[in-house]
């Protein structure tokens, strides 16, 4: 007790260091750029926030159509998730989530923007409702693991993109249970084994295609 007399108690650097950085569980992530914010600046964000929305969905669009039909399963094999991935990674999870909801929209209202043309509320609620649905959260979680800077990298934009391929088959499967009234493991059969190959080489390009326009994007900017 005689050494607090000379004035107040005074923790030792090193415990000032563990409470204001260990236990600091609020303290954010770093905020990496993602592709899109490389594109020339504007003053009307407003109006670049709905551009790079509609590319998105556009872009979804299209390669919603580049499908084909495994015999066997009600799911085609479509550019679709690619579509989704790529785009989440590039634009970030924000305009990548608002993106996807607009395609829906879009599909919703009547123009032919899923696979073969599809489009209408008996399409949207058919048996491949929950992997449309699964685009949105994947966008978000894909986007997010950007803005985290793992963008960057072939073995993290891989490992990115195939948490997002799981992303989209969490719902997917689920309601093609329901929606077909089949056991899970049935609607894994249907909705999931025949897709696995197709995931592994869709992360595989895009483990090629981001890191390469990162580094593009930086020589351009060291001339």
């Amino acid at each position: 007790m005689a050494g607090h007399r000379s004035g107040a108690f005074r923790p030792p650097d090193r415990f000032a260091i563990v409470t204001t950085s260990t236990l600091d569980l609020t303290s954010a992530r770093p905020r990496h750029a993602v592709l899109a914010d490389r594109l020339p600046a504007t003053n009307a964000k407003a109006l670049r926030f709905a551009a790079e929305v509609a590319g998105v969905a556009a872009f979804t669009a299209l390669l919603a159509q580049v499908s084909f039909h495994i015999p066997g399963t009600p799911v085609p094999v479509t550019g679709q998730t690619f579509a989704v991935l790529l785009a989440a990674a590039a634009v970030g999870p924000l305009r990548g989530v608002v993106g996807q909801s607009f395609y829906l929209l879009l599909g919703l209202v009547g123009l032919p923007v899923f696979s073969d043309g599809a489009h209408g509320w008996n399409y949207f609620v058919g048996s491949t409702f929950g992997f449309l649905i699964g685009f949105v959260l994947a966008s978000a979680v894909v986007g997010r693991q950007a803005r985290r800077g793992l963008d960057r990298k072939p073995d993290t934009v891989a490992a990115s993109f195939l948490l997002g391929s799981a992303l989209i088959y969490l719902p997917g499967v689920w309601w093609l249970s329901h929606h077909l009234g089949v056991p899970y493991s049935k609607a894994m059969e249907l909705g999931v084994y025949p897709f696995l190959v197709g995931d592994v080489v869709k992360a595989a390009v895009a483990a090629c295609l981001l890191p390469a326009a990162w580094r593009l994007l930086g020589a351009r900017r060291s001339r």
